[in-house]
């Protein structure tokens, strides 16, 4: 019963973050890290997700990337400005993508330690916002 219960509460907590990061938590310095950073997580039909990271920069120092949601979550380290990684997804979460949300930790020897928060989403629609932020 508790797993049936779960997702729905999580998706309702990072919801309303989301909304305070999105609308009291910012600061004028979000175009910067618009400008500077693009990431986009896309799911194929042949059961997979692309997960695309850019620092337009090239100034970053580490990235750890995490897919929650999962049984096991994803987590992997890159040491580069660009990436793309390619994660195993053999179905649609029952629930949709908002339970899985994909979030990046970066470390850049500019702007210091960044957070980078976005949705997987299918091919053919819209990407979703990422959400910036810094602890």
């Amino acid at each position: 019963m508790a797993r049936k219960i779960l997702p729905p509460i999580f998706l309702g907590v990072f919801t309303i973050l989301a909304l305070v990061l999105l609308t009291g938590g910012g600061t004028d310095d979000k175009d910067e890290l618009r400008q500077t950073f693009q990431v986009n997580a896309v799911y194929y039909d042949t059961g997979h997700v692309e997960i695309a990271f850019l620092d337009k920069s090239g100034k970053t120092d580490s990235v750890v990337m995490e897919i929650l949601g999962m049984e096991e979550t994803f987590q992997k380290t890159f040491s580069e400005s660009e990436f793309i990684e390619i994660v195993p997804f053999p179905n649609e979460p029952k629930y949709g993508w908002e339970i899985h949300p994909v979030v990046l930790e970066i470390d850049h020897s500019e702007l210091g330690h960044i957070q980078l928060k976005t949705e997987i989403h299918l091919l053919r629609e819209p990407v979703p916002p990422v959400i910036y932020s810094r602890p």
